[in-house]
């Protein structure tokens, strides 16, 4: 199985939708709080190169974007292959 990082906040109505779409394909997945830490939204933009809002969503490393890619991944026919790889 891939290796799923997502970054939230809290009341975020995007990460709720990400988070569901993740657990309805019954993958685990480590959430990232940023809410309160402006060192943890640092790492995110850093790895997410430049941007801030959440969810940011990394598949064994790679960031695939927010909700709106991760569900268009899914429409296209391609999350499944991404979230079956093994993480390196």
């Amino acid at each position: 199985m891939a290796e799923i990082e997502i970054y939230t906040t809290m009341m975020c109505g995007f990460c709720a939708r990400a988070k569901n779409l993740l657990k309805k394909k019954g993958v685990d997945f480590n959430e990232i709080d940023v809410t309160f830490s402006n060192a943890k939204r640092g790492e995110m933009a850093d790895r997410a190169a430049g941007r801030y809002t959440v969810p940011q969503i990394f598949i064994n490393g790679d960031g695939i974007g927010g909700c709106d890619e991760l569900y268009a991944l899914e429409r296209e026919g391609k999350l499944d292959e991404l979230l079956s790889r093994p993480a390196a």
